[in-house]
C-alpha cells in the first residue's frame, strides 16, 4: 500500500507509539481489547478535533471516507458503537500523562519569553466550562447549572499551558494554587481570585516570586525606611503612567500571614482610564516591569479563548465524565503538538 503524507499523519507523529504505549499499559488501558486501542481512541479523537467533528456519526463518516489514511496510523476498524465506549469507560489518566510528557518536549523546544530577564515566567488561572445539567448530572455546579474548570499554568516561554488540572465547577481557584510546585527564582502571576496571604508567604518562603492585583481595601503601611532598596521610578516610567511604587507592610487580620515587606505599586491605565495597584515579593526590577508583568497575564486569556473557539471543548461525544474528561485532555494534547509544529 502506497504511503500517504497528511496533516493529520504528520501532527502524531510527533508522539512517540511506543512511549504512548507504555503509558497506556500503566492504567491496563488495552487490556482485553481486541479491536479499538488506546492509540486508535487518541488518533481518532485527535481528528475530531482537527476536523471539527460534532457527534459521532459525523466522525464515523469521516473515518469511512479516508479508511487509507487511517489504516496507515494505525486505526484498522473504528465503527460509531466501538468508539463510544471507550470514551465511556477508558481510563482518560492516559490522555492526562501523555499531556505531561508532551509539555516537557515542548518545553525543550520552546523560545524564551520576550523580557529581558531570565525569570520562567508564568501566569495562572482558570476558565469554566458550562455543562447542561440534564446531560450531565454529574457536573453539578449549581441548583440549575452544570460546568468545570479547566485550571492552568501557563508558561510564556513557548505559549504554552505547563499545568493543567481539571475539576468540578465548585472548586475554587485556591484549592489547586496551593498544590503546585513553585520553582526557585520563578516569577507567577495571578488575577485577585487568588489573593491567599499565607499562600503567598509559602511561595516568597521557596525563593519564588509572585505579582498579583491588590484588591481595594488592602490594609497595610508604607514603610519608608525601606524605600532605598526599589529601583528609581525613572520620568520615563511616571510619563508611561506609574504614579507610585512603594514598600509596604500589610497590617490587620492579614499581618500574621505574611511577616514579610511586600512591594506596592500603582499605576494608571490612560487607555482604559483606570488607576491599578499590583502587590508583589519582586524588588530588583522596575517599577515599569512590574506593569508590563501584569498586563503579559493576558495571554492566559487569549489562550483560553482561542480553545473555546477552535477545539471541541464545549460540545462533547460522550456524557459521562469519563467521556468528557478524555475528549479535554486530548483537545490539549492536540493544542501542545500543534504548537510543536508551528
Amino acid at each position: 500500500m502506497a504511503y500517504y503524507s497528511t496533516i493529520l499523519s504528520q501532527v502524531v507523529n510527533i508522539i512517540s507509539r511506543d512511549h504512548f504505549q507504555i503509558i497506556a499499559n500503566r492504567y491496563k488501558g488495552d487490556y482485553r481489547v481486541h479491536n479499538f486501542s488506546c492509540w486508535a481512541q487518541l488518533i481518532v479523537m485527535i481528528y475530531a478535533q482537527l476536523d471539527d467533528k460534532e457527534s459521532l456519526r459525523d466522525l464515523e463518516t469521516g473515518i469511512l471516507s479516508k479508511k487509507k489514511f487511517f489504516c496507515q496510523l494505525g486505526v484498522e476498524k473504528a465503527p460509531r458503537s466501538t468508539r463510544s465506549h471507550p470514551n465511556a469507560k477508558r481510563n482518560w489518566k492516559i490522555y492526562r500523562d501523555l499531556f505531561q510528557e508532551l509539555v516537557k518536549l515542548c518545553q525543550e523546544n520552546s523560545p524564551r519569553h520576550s523580557f529581558r530577564f531570565d525569570h520562567d515566567l508564568r501566569a495562572l488561572d482558570a476558565t469554566t466550562i458550562k455543562l447542561c445539567l440534564k446531560l450531565f448530572p454529574w457536573a453539578k455546579f449549581r441548583r440549575r447549572k452544570g460546568a468545570l474548570k479547566i485550571h492552568t499554568l501557563y508558561k510564556y516561554s513557548g505559549e504554552i499551558p505547563s499545568f493543567i488540572n481539571i475539576t468540578d465547577g465548585e472548586t475554587h481557584e485556591i484549592r489547586v494554587a496551593r498544590e503546585l510546585n513553585f520553582e526557585p527564582d520563578s516569577i507567577t502571576v495571578f488575577d485577585r481570585a487568588y489573593i491567599d496571604f499565607s499562600w503567598f508567604y509559602s511561595i516568597h518562603q521557596k525563593l519564588a516570586y509572585w505579582l498579583t492585583r491588590a484588591k481595594r481595601n488592602l490594609s497595610y503601611v508604607v514603610v519608608r525606611k525601606s524605600e532605598h532598596s526599589l529601583p528609581p521610578l525613572s520620568a520615563t516610567a511616571r510619563k508611561r503612567g506609574v504614579l507610585k511604587d512603594q514598600v509596604i507592610r500589610i497590617v490587620g487580620r492579614h499581618a500574621n500571614d505574611i511577616p514579610i515587606e511586600l512591594r506596592l505599586v500603582t499605576y494608571y491605565d490612560a487607555e482604559k482610564k483606570e488607576t491599578f495597584q499590583y502587590l508583589t515579593n519582586i524588588f530588583h526590577l522596575s517599577a515599569w516591569t512590574v506593569t508590563q508583568i501584569y498586563k503579559a497575564r493576558w495571554d492566559i486569556e487569549i489562550f483560553f479563548k482561542w480553545i473555546k473557539q477552535h477545539l471541541k471543548i464545549k460540545t462533547f461525544l460522550g456524557t459521562s465524565e469519563t467521556a468528557v474528561y478524555t475528549q479535554i485532555w486530548i483537545a490539549m494534547i492536540t493544542y501542545l503538538l500543534l504548537a510543536y509544529i508551528t
